[in-house]
């Protein structure tokens, strides 16, 4: 008998412990109702600013005005983004004056060096967002792969805030995420940030050193 066939022996006859008792979340979260709208957008907004990252209030028509705007000023020259979602339809269309819209259309060993080295900034959509840890959700698929909220140095990223909840368990309840989920399912608060042994933190290590939220509001201002 080898020695693989004792160990494994060993731990097939190795006595059998009783389950262990699943948390009762439920009860834990039914001394935490819902958060009103209001209150759960400003505590997302409370949140993610902490986390170094910008909210800007916009609505679903005005949002390319806004992020030209903002890519004037923080100088983006070139932005990528995904040409086959509805809003990378909708940036196309309004073509922003000063910013070369880069799409993301092939694999990325054809273009790894301008996609690591030559891109400014990216867009990408969120699918929801969660107010208690000022999060972010995105689901990647092949219009919006990973790699556009992770190289580039700068995050934009567009929410609709009737995507709201108020936190995690009720956002993978509300939206099944049982059923069925991405390779990569991203729960995003703030810009990347480490920490050396000295506690010194630094932002844009291993991802963007901004992110910048485009929060789409109903044109009346609410959700």
């Amino acid at each position: 008998m080898s020695a693989r066939d004792r160990i494994l022996g060993r731990l097939r006859a190795a006595p059998k412990g009783s389950p262990v008792a699943l948390p009762d979340i439920a009860a834990w979260h039914a001394t935490r109702p819902p958060l009103a709208t209001d209150a759960a957008l400003a505590k997302f907004r409370s949140n993610m600013e902490a986390a170094h990252a910008e909210v800007h209030d916009t609505t679903a028509q005005d949002w390319p005005l806004l992020l030209a705007r903002l890519a004037a000023e923080k100088g983006v020259r070139t932005l990528l983004f995904g040409p086959d979602t509805p809003h990378g339809a909708q940036l196309a269309a309004s073509a922003p004056a000063g910013v070369e819209l880069v799409p993301y259309d092939r694999p990325v060993a054809q273009w790894r060096d301008r996609l690591f080295d030559g891109i400014d900034a990216s867009i990408t959509g969120a699918r929801s967002a969660i107010a208690d840890t000022g999060s972010m959700v995105l689901w990647p698929d092949a219009n919006e792969p990973r790699l556009m909220s992770l190289v580039p140095p700068i995050h934009f990223v567009l929410l609709d805030a009737a995507r709201m909840h108020a936190n995690l368990l009720a956002a993978m309840l509300s939206e099944r995420w049982a059923s069925g989920m991405p390779t990569n399912a991203l729960v995003i608060s703030g810009p990347s940030k480490t920490a050396d042994i000295q506690q010194v933190l630094a932002y844009g290590a291993h991802g963007p050193r901004e992110v910048i939220v485009l929060l789409c509001l109903a044109s009346g201002g609410k959700p």
